[in-house]
């Protein structure tokens, strides 16, 4: 099966001052977001990229193209609307301390799948049309570059989330549980049985053991036990940050 790397943008003007960019044109990385996204393509520069795919948002081109630039052989770059930025509606610009005391905001948090952002989308629908569009560019990078296969999607928080959360067979309504940082680097490989969330929110270490290898599909399913996992993983180390509430974004 092929793996896919899921890499959210680096910190952006937006995130640093606490506002809801959304899909606001024209929102880019700042230092910070381009220090962090050419350490994510350091990261993945020892392991062939087969594709590489993004979110049309300037701040996901951006951090794609340096991911890109690690690479020896770099792919096309490709724009895929469906893992675009969560339509907030009139949300979208927002101060996020605004934002929280919206009696909508305390939904966002406990209860995501009943909420559709006034002007905008649904959370549910955000996740659905998210899931449909990585798997089938999964199985599209599947069928044109065998099975060991390695490919990259660079979203947004909330799209990745819900990806990872459907990924766990978690009910969207948890997957404020998981945290993905800005350039934060998460790992799934969809099989005819389950999917498999290799790692998530990962900001360290070498992923040159994702490449593919001879014997990278010669068991199917779970390994009972746990399995003997890759040659030399390097450790990577989750982040997150403190707080009550998920951002968004």
């Amino acid at each position: 099966m092929a793996t896919m790397v899921l890499i959210r943008h680096g910190r952006t003007t937006a995130n640093a001052t606490g506002v809801l960019a959304g899909r606001t044109p024209g929102v880019e990385l700042d230092e910070t977001g381009r220090a962090q996204a050419q350490r994510a393509g350091e990261r993945l520069a020892g392991v062939p990229l087969a594709a590489v795919v993004t979110s049309p948002m300037l701040r996901c081109c951006q951090t794609a193209e340096a991911v890109l630039a690690q690479q020896p052989a770099p792919p096309v770059l490709e724009t895929d609307d469906g893992v675009t930025e969560c339509d907030y509606g009139d949300w979208q610009g927002g101060a996020l301390k605004d934002l929280a005391g919206e009696p909508l905001w305390r939904t966002v948090q406990t209860q995501p799948s009943a909420v559709t952002f006034p002007g905008g989308e649904s959370m549910a629908g955000m996740q659905a049309r998210a899931v449909a569009a990585v798997r089938r560019l999964d199985a599209r990078v599947e069928a044109e570059h065998g099975p060991g296969a390695v490919w990259a999607v660079v979203s947004h928080g909330d799209i990745i989330k819900s990806v990872l959360a459907d990924a766990l067979g978690l009910h969207l309504d948890l997957f404020q549980r998981i945290g993905v940082d800005p350039a934060s680097i998460s790992m799934v490989r969809y099989t005819e049985q389950r999917p498999y969330v290799l790692a998530s929110n990962t900001h360290a270490g070498d992923l040159a053991w994702l490449a593919p290898t001879p014997d990278t599909d010669a068991a199917e399913g779970a390994a009972v036990g746990g399995g003997a996992g890759p040659d030399e993983p390097v450790p990577a180390r989750p982040g997150g940050s403190p707080g009550s509430a998920a951002p968004l974004g």
